[in-house]
């Protein structure tokens, strides 16, 4: 997990937190400047870290737990804390760049006000787990890639490009322009999500986890999808419908 920095938007160097996002980050290529590990820290954890951080050159500390409790209060350490270079957001244009670079139909998240850094970081992970070629959050009223998203994540905000931008449905209609259609998630929605086709260039919307979509985004939607409820409750953690819908692509594209 992350302890964002202060220097501006993006803040200044950070620090990541506990063992798998450290690595994760090593090996994604992230600019690390330096590796703290509690003395007598368990050689799983060290090992595969200490052997990526030597081949980059990169210098290990080894110190006491009591310093690294100091650096990340409040956070599991897991006896590991690097300091890196501030995360870098990318922008929309990369994410369809890394669709062509892989040769596949374009296929992103927006994510329309989700508050829940729990719920940005499990997104996060599906999101890189199904290839999903990146996600845009807005700048007000969103969680950011803050340390609860980080290890939440799992490392995943490692390999999946985030974008944030000041205006959602402007990027929506940027998005048209290149060819995207927009799906939209609303449990007043009349069709199914599984009785819809998502096989084309498609970016899906998932809205907040209280109000859902708002009124604006909704309307520039070129068609809203709802997942079948068969229980008493009319709703699923955003995430977890996040989750059901991206599999739903996943399935939808495979190779017959």
């Amino acid at each position: 997990m992350m302890s964002r920095g202060t220097g501006g938007e993006n803040g200044s160097d950070e620090l990541i937190v506990g063992k798998h996002p450290v690595l994760e980050a090593l090996r994604s290529g992230r600019e690390i400047n330096k590796i703290w590990m509690a003395d007598g820290a368990q050689k799983n954890a060290a090992g595969p870290i200490a052997a990526e951080a030597k081949k980059q050159g990169i210098v290990i500390q080894f110190v006491d737990k009591r310093k690294l409790d100091g650096m990340a209060p409040g956070l599991v350490h897991q006896g590991v804390v690097a300091q890196a270079a501030a995360f870098a957001y990318a922008e929309v244009e990369e994410l369809l760049e890394v669709a062509k670079q892989r040769g596949e139909t374009p296929f992103l998240l927006l994510l329309d006000e989700i508050e829940d850094p729990h719920n940005l970081g499990s997104i996060l992970r599906t999101a890189e787990c199904t290839g999903v070629h990146g996600v845009i959050i807005p700048k007000r009223r969103s969680a950011g890639l803050t340390a609860t998203v980080l290890k939440t994540s799992a490392g995943a905000a490692e390999h999946v490009a985030v974008a944030r931008v000041t205006n959602l449905a402007q990027t929506i209609d940027g998005l048209k322009d290149a060819g995207l259609w927009i799906a939209g998630t609303d449990v007043a929605a009349s069709d199914e999500v599984y009785d819809m086709k998502l096989d084309m260039p498609l970016a899906v919307v998932i809205g907040n986890e209280n109000k859902g979509m708002g009124r604006l985004i909704k309307d520039k939607c070129d068609f809203l999808v709802k997942l079948p409820m068969r229980g008493r409750l009319n709703s699923l953690n955003a995430s977890v419908a996040a989750g059901v819908l991206m599999y739903e692509v996943v399935r939808q594209r495979r190779p017959l």
